[in-house]
C-alpha cells in the first residue's frame, strides 16, 4: 500500500502539465496565483459579487491585472508583452489559477484578450501593432490610459446565446468620396458582452445593409467615434458578478480601414478580406481551451476544502474527544465519503489533462496554421474551399505520417529520414495538428464544464450543510453556480457537439484514436486494458452507424441526426479525457525520477494517479460503454452485432480490480497531509 504524503504541487503539476522547463511560465502562475488568493479571494469574501453593477471595489482588478503583467501576456514583445510566440497555454494556466478562486475573476481577465484575438488572428499588421499596443501598460516615458476591449458577437436575440450565422448588427456605407477612404455607418446591439463598462473599442461582427458592401465582416468601434456609444444596462446574471457585462447599443460612423483583415474595391464593391465566420472560426478554436479548464480548477480546488470538512466534522461535540477516530478521521470514517471524492479528484485531474494537452498541441499548432496560410495563399488556393481541396489531397501522407509517428522505436528508427520528410512538410502537420485540436478543443469545452458542473454538485453535497452557505470554505457554492455559465461562454454544449459531430469522422483523427488504443494495449498500466477496448467499441460504433439506417430507411449517422451524433461526441470525450490522464501519468513517471522534490514521494504519487487513472477509466468506459449501446442496438438496425458484444464484455472483464484501485485512492485520502488552513480568506 503506498502513501500519498502530501497533496500535489507544483512540480507535479509542472511534470504532469509540461511546463517544467518554462520558467517564464512558472512566474506567470505564481502571479495570476497571487492575485487570486489575495485581490481576488478578498473581493469576494467582501461581498463584491452581490451587485450586478462594476464597482471601484471590482476595478481593483484591472489594476492587479496590470501590475502583475497579466494584461501584457496576450502581446508579442515588440507589442509590449514579454513572451515570445504562441501563449495558449499561459492562457489556460491564468485562467486556470484565477479560476481556482473565482471564475468571474478570470473572465474579466480574459475578456480584453477575447476582444484583441479577431485582430490578433486576421488583423493586417497596422490593425495589430495599433490596439496591441494601447492594450499593454504604458512604458517608461509613456503617458497615456490602457484600453480595454470588449468582444461583441452575442446578438439581443430572445434569450441569451450565441448564432453565429445571425448577425443583427448591421454595416452601410454612410459616405463615399472619389479618391477618398469610405465611411461606414455601424449599429449594433449587443447582448451579455463581457468589459463593456470599461471598455475603449468592440470588436463587432455586422453585416452588410448595403449593396457596396460585400457579406459579413468584423469591423472595431472605439468609445469616441462619432455617434453614440451606449454601452446599456448590466446583465442581470446569477454568476461571474467579478466581470463586467452589459447590454451595449452602438451606433457609429467609422473608416473603412477599421475592417479586420482589410478589404478590397472590386466594381465599386467594399469586400472584406474576411467574413465574420472566418474571423470568429479562428479565433473559438483556441479560446474555448481556457474556458474548459476553468471549471475543471473549481473541481480540483474543492479537493482540500472537502477533506478538510470530512476530518473536522464531529470535532467540538460531545462524541468525540481528540484522540479518537470519531475526531482525527470524522466522516473519512466512511467510505462512501472517501470515494465519492476521488471521483471529483479523477473527474478534474482528466479535465486538466484534455485541456492542458489542447493547450500545448494549440501553442504548435499556431506557427505551422501560419505557414499553412502563407504557402496555400502564393499558391492561390485563398478561399475555404480551394484550401479543402489542397490539403485533402495531402491525407494520403498525413495518414502515412500518423503510421510513423506512433510507430514503436524500431520501425521508428528505421524510417526516421521518412518521418523528417513528411513532419517538415507544412500541410501533412498542419492536417494531423487540425485533426486532432478539432476534436480536444471541442471535447475540453464541453465535457470539462457540462461534466464538470454536474461533479462540482457532487462537491458541494459532500460539504453537508456547510456547502450552501457563504462561508463554505472554498466557495464552492459560487463555483458551482459559475460553472453553468462557462458551459455556455465560447459556445453553448450544442454548438460544441455540432463541432465534434463534423471533425470526430476526419479519418486522420480516427486513425490517431486508433493509435491512442494501440499505445493503450500496449502498456500494462492497471486500467489501460479497459480504455483501450472502449475505445475500439466507439470506433467499431462510429463505423455501424455510419453504415446503418433507422427502421425508416434513414442513415443513421448524419449531422441532422443529433439524437446520434451528439450521444456518440459525448462518449468520445469521456474517453478522450481519460486517454489524456494516461498520458500525464506516463509523463509523471518518465520524468519525476529527475526532480528532487517529486522524486522524494514519487512512488506514493504514482501509485495515486495510477489508481485515480485506472477509476477515471472504468467510469469512462462505462459511460461510452451505455451509450454506444444505446444506439448500436437502440435503433433496431437489422445488422451482426457480435463484434460489439464481444467488445462490451472486453470492457467488463477489464473492470477488474477498478474498485481495489478505488479503495486505495480513498484509503490514501484519509492519509495525505493538508495546510492549516486554505491559503484564501472565507
Amino acid at each position: 500500500m503506498y502513501t500519498l504524503s502530501t497533496l500535489p504541487g507544483d512540480d507535479v503539476r509542472q511534470i504532469m502539465w509540461r511546463f517544467s522547463d518554462r520558467f517564464d511560465l512558472q512566474m506567470v502562475v505564481q502571479s495570476a496565483r497571487q492575485i487570486a488568493r489575495g485581490t481576488v479571494a478578498t473581493l469576494v469574501a467582501e461581498g463584491a459579487r452581490h451587485t450586478h453593477e462594476w464597482t471601484e471595489h471590482k476595478a481593483q482588478l484591472l489594476e492587479a491585472f496590470d501590475q502583475s503583467g497579466l494584461t501584457s501576456l496576450f502581446m508579442d514583445p515588440h507589442q509590449g508583452g514579454f513572451i515570445e510566440g504562441p501563449k495558449n497555454l499561459a492562457l489556460a494556466l491564468v485562467a486556470f489559477e484565477l479560476s481556482w478562486v473565482d471564475g468571474g475573476s478570470a473572465t474579466c481577465s480574459l475578456a480584453s484578450n477575447l476582444a484583441l484575438a479577431p485582430i490578433h488572428e486576421k488583423g493586417t499588421r497596422e490593425q495589430r501593432d495599433f490596439y496591441m499596443h494601447r492594450a499593454t501598460p504604458p512604458q517608461p516615458g509613456e503617458d497615456r490610459e490602457i484600453w480595454r476591449g470588449a468582444f461583441a458577437l452575442t446578438e439581443p436575440l430572445p434569450y441569451v446565446g450565441v448564432d453565429t450565422g445571425v448577425l443583427v448588427g448591421k454595416v452601410r456605407v454612410d459616405e463615399w468620396k472619389d479618391g477618398a477612404e469610405p465611411m461606414l455607418h455601424v449599429e449594433k446591439r449587443g447582448r451579455f458582452i463581457t468589459n463593456m463598462d470599461f471598455a475603449h473599442f468592440v470588436t463587432a461582427a455586422v453585416d452588410s445593409a448595403d449593396e457596396r458592401i460585400q457579406g459579413s465582416c468584423m469591423i472595431t468601434l472605439q468609445a469616441d467615434d462619432p455617434g453614440s456609444f451606449d454601452r446599456g444596462a448590466p446583465t442581470l446574471k446569477m454568476c461571474h458578478q467579478l466581470s463586467s457585462t452589459r447590454d451595449p447599443i452602438i451606433t457609429v460612423k467609422v473608416p473603412a480601414s477599421r475592417i479586420i483583415g482589410g478589404y478590397e474595391i472590386k466594381d465599386g464593391v467594399i469586400v472584406p478580406k474576411y467574413s465574420h465566420s472566418e474571423i470568429i472560426g479562428a479565433v473559438f478554436h483556441r479560446t474555448r481551451i481556457p474556458v474548459g479548464l476553468m471549471t475543471t480548477a473549481k473541481l480540483l480546488s474543492a479537493v482540500e476544502p472537502v477533506i478538510r470538512y470530512q476530518r473536522s466534522r464531529f470535532r467540538g461535540g460531545d462524541a468525540s474527544g481528540p484522540g479518537s477516530p470519531k475526531f482525527e478521521m470524522g466522516l473519512q470514517q466512511k467510505e462512501d465519503a472517501q470515494q465519492r471524492l476521488v471521483d471529483i479528484w479523477a473527474m478534474g485531474e482528466a479535465g486538466a489533462s484534455l485541456g492542458f494537452g489542447a493547450a500545448r498541441m494549440a501553442d504548435a499548432f499556431d506557427p505551422v496554421e501560419k505557414r499553412k496560410e502563407a504557402l496555400l495563399e502564393e499558391q492561390g488556393c485563398t478561399g475555404p474551399r480551394k484550401q479543402m481541396a489542397a490539403l485533402k489531397k495531402k491525407q494520403a501522407e498525413t495518414l502515412e505520417y500518423v503510421d510513423l509517428l506512433f510507430a514503436d522505436p524500431a520501425d521508428k528508427a528505421a524510417n526516421q529520414a521518412r518521418l523528417d520528410e513528411l513532419e517538415a512538410d507544412t500541410l501533412v502537420r498542419f492536417s494531423y495538428l487540425d485533426a486532432v485540436l478539432g476534436v480536444t478543443i471541442p471535447a475540453t469545452k464541453v465535457w470539462n464544464t457540462g461534466s464538470g458542473a454536474n461533479t462540482l454538485r457532487e462537491a458541494i453535497s459532500l460539504m453537508g450543510g456547510y456547502g450552501i452557505t457563504e462561508d463554505c470554505p472554498g466557495f464552492l457554492m459560487y463555483k458551482w453556480a459559475d460553472s453553468q455559465l462557462e458551459a455556455t461562454y465560447e459556445g453553448p454544449e450544442a454548438v460544441q457537439r455540432m463541432h465534434l459531430t463534423v471533425t470526430m469522422g476526419n479519418p486522420v483523427f480516427l486513425a490517431v484514436l486508433g493509435k491512442w488504443a494501440d499505445k493503450l494495449d500496449a502498456s500494462d498500466r492497471p486500467g489501460a486494458a479497459a480504455l483501450d477496448a472502449a475505445i475500439r467499441a466507439w470506433l467499431w460504433a462510429y463505423e455501424f452507424l455510419d453504415a446503418a439506417k433507422d427502421a425508416e430507411g434513414k442513415k443513421l449517422l448524419h449531422r441532422k441526426r443529433q439524437g446520434v451524433t451528439f450521444p456518440l461526441a459525448d462518449a468520445l470525450c469521456w474517453l478522450v479525457a481519460a486517454a489524456s490522464l494516461f498520458d500525464d501519468v506516463d509523463a509523471l513517471i518518465e520524468n519525476g525520477p529527475m526532480n528532487p522534490t517529486v522524486a522524494e514521494g514519487l512512488e506514493g504519487l504514482v501509485g495515486f494517479y495510477t489508481d485515480l487513472a485506472f477509476v477515471q477509466a472504468a467510469r469512462a468506459a462505462g459511460e461510452a460503454g451505455r451509450i454506444l449501446a444505446e444506439l448500436v442496438y437502440g435503433y433496431g438496425a437489422q445488422a451482426d452485432t457480435s463484434a460489439f458484444a464481444a467488445l462490451r464484455a472486453e470492457i467488463d472483464a477489464n473492470l477488474a480490480g477498478a474498485r481495489l484501485a478505488k479503495d486505495r485512492a480513498g484509503e490514501a485520502l484519509t492519509q495525505v497531509m493538508i495546510p492549516e488552513a486554505l491559503d484564501y480568506p472565507m
